[in-house]
């Protein structure tokens, strides 16, 4: 088999150690060794330099957890890293039982026959890691706020049935009073501003319960939890504004795609980066992150078309901006979810939905070009001909003659 790559190297990383293989085939020779590092920053230098000294261009390892990114921070700038799924080098054939992981992975790769995954360049991973931490601390909010309405509720009151927002200024003045020790349902309700004053015989109702000590200590400390996560939401945010001035104009171009915000559009791109070169269509892109349909076929026979597994990051961003683009009609893309709603179902027509963003988005950062929306005729537009056929045909079936003539303004 043709040799791609003569001085390669193959890395079976874990948590404490890494298996180094070192293979070079030159002049009809092959040169093979083996050696073990320990993961301290020190001995991962030494590997570095051992790599260096033998002139290696190559290197890939599997994408064992976490444990490859201190590896990888350190070899980068000098090697070229190919990190490769584990399933992708299990199916592969041709593997000898007796041979070591790193001497199969540095064989494999000598051959060309590795494919590396997607790994952006470093601002966009450190953009990553501050997105992906304002997420999570935003998920945690949402459980907090969740556990202080149960809190009430055991404690019969009632406020979330009234107002919208228990976490709003009127519902932050009535638990703190709680807190205060005030259980007067008038006293409370009159803390109500704007149009939840409109409430105000609701809001006695429900603001009348049994709320003991215990109670008010437990919504004390969740009210003190929000308010170090809503400090930590607002710190991380303007953190990831800064590091985003580079990109204003892409954020920008991101923003004016139905569906998607400001903290949509930095999350995309720090999971995306702006480099469109890695993925060579817009469907590598939409497999990487889980968007195309699967295939599951047997004998003609169609099983499942459950999407694939991608980067649930990502795919959560564009799930939660296709629900914000559906609801706004007179779009292609409200039109394309409502096409799809009666025959696939909701939750499959949000899919095709994300998949439509991301073919979207995939251009705007390829090309630089401006969102352009088609309309919410775009379908009939493109079907025009078939459209006047069902139609036809349906009202030929009710025992109509149909004549068609186009009407003045579109003649």
């Amino acid at each position: 088999m043709e040799v791609i790559y003569k001085r390669c190297c193959g890395l079976d990383v874990h948590k404490e150690i890494v298996v180094a293989c070192l293979l070079i085939r030159e002049g009809g020779k092959v040169l093979k060794e083996i050696r073990t590092f320990l993961t301290m920053t020190v001995d991962l230098v030494v590997l570095h330099d051992w790599l260096k000294a033998h002139q290696v261009t190559h290197v890939a390892m599997e994408s064992t957890g976490i444990y490859w990114k201190p590896v990888f921070n350190l070899l980068e700038e000098d090697f070229t890293i190919l990190l490769v799924n584990a399933a992708h080098i299990k199916t592969v054939p041709g593997r000898k039982t007796d041979v070591k992981d790193c001497e199969w992975i540095a064989d494999l790769l000598s051959h060309g026959l590795l494919r590396g995954s997607f790994i952006p360049p470093e601002p966009i991973r450190d953009l990553r890691d501050l997105t992906r931490y304002r997420k999570s601390l935003t998920d945690e909010r949402v459980r907090q706020v969740q556990r202080l309405q149960k809190f009430l509720e055991g404690a019969n009151i009632k406020l979330a049935s009234v107002a919208t927002n228990v976490m709003g200024v009127s519902g932050r003045a009535m638990l703190e009073a709680l807190v205060s020790g005030s259980t007067d349902p008038q006293v409370l309700s009159e803390l109500a501003k704007g149009r939840l004053r409109k409430k105000l015989p609701e809001l006695k109702k429900a603001l009348q319960g049994r709320f003991r000590s215990h109670h008010g200590f437990m919504v004390a400390a969740i009210l003190t939890h929000l308010d170090f996560l809503d400090e930590a939401i607002e710190r991380v945010s303007q953190e990831v504004s800064s590091r985003l001035v580079p990109f204003s104009k892409i954020v920008e171009l991101m923003d004016l795609v139905p569906g998607i915000n400001q903290r949509v559009a930095e999350g995309v791109l720090s999971e995306m980066g702006v480099d469109m070169s890695c993925f060579p269509s817009h469907r590598h892109a939409a497999s990487w992150t889980g968007l195309c349909p699967g295939n599951n076929e047997s004998a003609g026979k169609r099983k499942s078309g459950k999407t694939r597994k991608g980067n649930q990051w990502l795919r959560r961003y564009l799930i939660e901006a296709s629900w914000a683009a559906v609801r706004k009609r007179g779009t292609y893309l409200s039109a394309l979810y409502y096409r799809l709603v009666p025959r696939r179902g909701k939750n499959k027509a949000i899919v095709a939905v994300a998949h439509s963003l991301l073919v979207m988005i995939y251009h705007i950062l390829k090309d630089q070009v401006p969102y352009h929306e088609l309309g919410s005729d775009y379908f009939n537009k493109l079907n025009a001909a078939y459209v006047q056929r069902h139609h036809v045909k349906r009202l030929e079936s009710l025992g109509f003659k149909v004549i068609l003539e186009p009407l003045p303004e579109a003649a």
